[in-house]
């Protein structure tokens, strides 16, 4: 569930501005009056009218890790409330199309399991966790319109919220097959949320043939599960490989093998035509543009995610990577109004562009360089390195679990060492700098090296790595390159 969209720099002149906060001390010693002169607006525990200090709208790892964020730095209890369409407490969303899709007998995950932030070895945040900070949580209740002018918000039920700083962190929503192609019929599934992995997990539960389109995260951790119940599988998409915006050919020919020999098929090059249902009303059947049908009583459509920029377009949105844009302390045009996570188009700093990304590392790490840049002295603008990985086949009795992870970018030529079994390992080399690097099945210490070689870019001799004889060789000819500095 990860992806990244990039495009040019911020124009020249863009001026994105936020009125500066005040330090912690401060914020606890100040009176009231002083709170509204500067921009925030007085809260109390027991929110007895409409106005929040602080709002964050949207319940995902980012708001959870914000929340985190603010309770760190004192400034929680009566003073933050968090506005989530969901009906549950923020939680590590990629575990959604990982372990809590594994068969009932095979322990899969289950709320409050993944509850933020026991995914990056925290504190985990239950229902229970929020009250004791005093933070107020509402839920099933998504916000529908704001006034920027009068810095109020109005939700679904009618509820009237005044906030003195807000944080957009409402994420992406699935994207759809239309209803007159088929999209919305009964059997056919998007997963975003808990809802929609539960109803997966109960199409799963009576299926025979399941048809998955997509062939990114979403599609190969999907075709992982349904392996573990033992169902006809088949993955659609229109690419000639799996994760094409990641994998290079060769890379992707090998976890397609992976995947032949537990059984799932490959449809590749095809594009969908409809999705036909049965007698019963519940889908049947896949039709291709080339006439073919392919029979499934369970279809998961993977086909990417939109930002879930509404109601906030006026806050200014990126045409090129979609989302709301933001400069490199999360800061909107919008005085007070900041966006993080998925939702945010922000300057991606060490290679000179602006990014959307969607994953959970970012949605940490954003929501926490934003909340500390509102709440203390802090200024220096977020720094990221892409990250992005996937575990899939790891129910057990599974006869081979698989981990990948990446860091840096994927442009230039790929040097590709190790033979997938036990590990592999590719490195993408643009003017004689290794810009990226993937490994698959590493040691903690190896995946450890990973950030540390993909952030400090050093040039690598290719012809000697290219001559590496396994992973291990080829990681170390690497690290003989970083910088004394950097060297680990």
């Amino acid at each position: 569930m990860a992806s990244v969209s990039n495009s040019l720099s911020f124009k020249h002149g863009l001026s994105l501005w936020c009125p500066q906060s005040p330090s912690l001390h401060r914020i606890r010693h100040s009176s009231a009056k002083n709170f509204q002169r500067r921009g925030f607006v007085v809260a109390y525990s027991s929110f007895a009218n409409e106005n929040r200090e602080f709002v964050i709208v949207g319940g995902g790892n980012a708001a959870g890790y914000a929340a985190r964020t603010f309770v760190e730095h004192g400034m929680a209890d009566g003073r933050l409330c968090i506005v989530s369409k969901e009906a549950y407490a923020p939680y590590e969303r990629p575990a959604l199309t990982k372990g809590y899709l594994f068969p009932l007998d095979k322990k899969p995950a289950r709320l409050p399991g993944f509850h933020t932030c026991v995914g990056s070895g925290g504190e985990r945040q239950t229902p229970e966790w929020y009250k004791e900070k005093g933070i107020e949580m509402i839920y099933q209740d998504p916000v529908t319109s704001i006034d920027i002018e009068k810095q109020t918000l109005i939700t679904n039920s009618g509820k009237l919220l005044k906030y003195g700083s807000l944080i957009v962190a409402t994420g992406c929503t699935a994207s759809r097959f239309p209803e007159k192609i088929g999209g919305y019929l009964p059997g056919v599934h998007y997963i975003r949320d808990v809802a929609d992995a539960d109803a997966l997990i109960s199409s799963l539960e009576k299926a025979k043939k399941v048809v998955v389109v997509g062939g990114g995260y979403i599609g190969m951790e999907v075709a992982a599960a349904a392996v573990g119940w033992k169902l006809d599988t088949t993955i659609i998409f229109p690419e000639n490989h799996l994760l094409q915006r990641l994998f290079t050919p060769s890379l992707a020919q090998r976890y397609e093998q992976l995947y032949q020999q537990n059984g799932v098929k490959f449809v590749k090059g095809a594009s969908i035509k409809n999705l036909e249902a049965g007698s019963d009303g519940r889908v049947a059947a896949v039709k291709l543009e080339d006439g073919s049908t392919i029979d499934a009583d369970t279809i998961v459509i993977g086909i990417g995610a939109k930002p879930t920029v509404s109601p906030f377009e006026r806050v200014g949105l990126n045409s090129s990577v979609g989302g709301i844009q933001v400069d490199g302390q999360f800061r909107t045009r919008m005085p007070g109004i900041f966006a993080i996570g998925d939702v945010a188009a922000f300057p991606l700093k060490m290679y000179d562009r602006t990014a959307r990304v969607e994953h959970v590392d970012h949605a940490r790490q954003s929501a926490q360089h934003c909340i500390k840049a509102l709440l203390s002295a802090q200024t220096h603008t977020y720094d990221y390195l892409p990250y992005f990985y996937s575990r899939v086949f790891e129910y057990e009795g599974s006869p081979r679990k698989v981990w990948w992870q990446f860091f840096g970018d994927n442009v230039g030529e790929t040097i590709e060492i190790g033979n997938f079994d036990p590990k592999i390992a590719t490195f993408w080399i643009d003017s004689g700098k290794l810009k990226g690097v993937l490994v698959e099945s590493g040691s903690p210490e190896e995946f450890q090296l990973l950030p540390t070689l993909a952030r400090s870019q050093p040039f690598v001799d290719k012809a000697k790595l290219q001559q590496a004889s396994s992973v291990e060789e080829a990681l170390e000819i690497a690290r003989a390159a970083l910088p004394v500095e950097a060297a680990v």
